[in-house]
């Protein structure tokens, strides 16, 4: 059950209206993304004085979100230098794929919580200074909890949001989440290398997602066979330029 937004919690039904509930409810859970949005600012000056831009995904598991990043680095790392923080329910599996890398990572575990918040990305900018050669950044990539319900709603100091959908999952997801392509600044359809083995069209989530965002840059790409590759990567280098 997420610590936050209670999904998972039984309703109880005693005959009479719940309305005075619900109303604590709402008003508990403004409170507490007012709160989150005032550690975010935090969280973003912090980002911006190690010289970094900030990178949130977004995504279902399963989506290719560590696979992208190791990708990315392989492409960046020469010419940049990057800081990861990796969200998880459990486990430093994630973490260990991008230290592989060559690269300073910071594991959070949420213990069951299924959304990254501001607090705990400001506790892990703190642990990924310790790894820095120079508190020096040029990208700050956070990988956030694999869910594209409630990390939609957090919002973490990041400057973009990146919101993935591979092609197994289906191209029904923007209509189907809305939330999450509302506020991302771009929408990566990854996995173009298996559209011959399912039934997914290009088309459809590119409209269903501008339908809800057209300002939102989309970018198709494989992290196996590169193609889309040199686009993302021209995405964040141009970040980095106009800083």
């Amino acid at each position: 059950m997420c610590e936050w937004c209670g999904c998972g919690q039984p309703e109880e039904h005693h005959g009479h209206s719940h309305d005075h509930n619900h109303s604590k409810i709402i008003e508990l859970n403004k409170s507490i993304l007012e709160e989150n949005n005032k550690i975010a600012l935090k969280n973003k000056e912090h980002i911006e004085a190690l010289g970094a831009v900030g990178i949130n995904f977004i995504s279902s598991p399963g989506s290719g979100k560590t696979t992208l990043l190791q990708e990315t680095i392989k492409r960046l790392k020469p010419r940049t230098k990057i800081g990861v923080i990796e969200g998880d329910i459990e486990t430093q599996r994630d973490a260990q794929r991008i230290r592989e890398q060559k690269v300073p990572v910071v594991q959070l575990t949420t213990g069951g919580a299924c959304h990254l918040d501001a607090r705990l990305v400001h506790k892990g900018i703190h642990q990924l200074e310790h790894e820095l050669d120079d508190n020096n950044l040029n990208f700050l990539f956070i990988e956030n909890v694999g869910n594209l319900v409630c990390p939609a709603s957090f919002y973490l100091g990041e400057h973009k949001r990146v919101v993935l959908v591979s092609v197994p999952e289906g191209s029904d997801k923007p209509a189907k989440y809305p939330k999450a392509f509302i506020d991302a600044d771009l929408f990566i359809i990854s996995k173009i290398d298996l559209l011959d083995y399912f039934d997914f069209s290009i088309d459809e989530a590119k409209k269903e997602a501008l339908k809800l965002n057209p300002k939102l840059d989309i970018i198709c790409l494989s992290s196996v066979t590169g193609k889309g590759m040199d686009e993302w990567i021209n995405y964040l280098l141009n970040l980095i330029k106009k800083e």
